[in-house]
């Protein structure tokens, strides 16, 4: 059996530190995801997929001192998922909108005597 030795930190190595830019861009995605049927989700989702950008940024800038990428990871996925229930709620909207004009009567209504 073999041990291997864990890599000892340097003493002035500051402590790794959760991102609350992480958990902010979660809670954004999962808005948008719960209202995105009502297409009122597309500005958190928007949001939560900017914001996610620039935390997985500043993530990687701190060199492994900035934690919370999952959390990244599960607003992006949320959002997107928003972004898209969304879209089909505003692709049903035009259809049934269109359905509902085609079955409109179209023309005048004039009566048989009128020239």
């Amino acid at each position: 059996m073999t041990v291997q030795a864990v890599p000892a930190r340097h003493p002035l190595d500051p402590e790794p530190a959760p991102s609350t830019k992480a958990r902010a861009v979660f809670a954004l995605g999962l808005i948008g995801l719960l209202t995105g049927p009502l297409v009122g989700g597309v500005i958190p989702a928007t949001i939560a997929l900017l914001l996610a950008r620039q935390t997985a940024r500043e993530a990687y800038a701190a060199g492994g001192y900035l934690t919370g990428g999952r959390w990244i990871r599960r607003g992006r996925k949320l959002a997107w998922g928003g972004l898209v229930l969304a879209l089909s709620a505003l692709v049903v909207a035009v259809i049934a909108g269109l359905l509902h004009l085609a079955t409109a009567p179209g023309g005048q209504n004039l009566t048989p005597g009128t020239d």
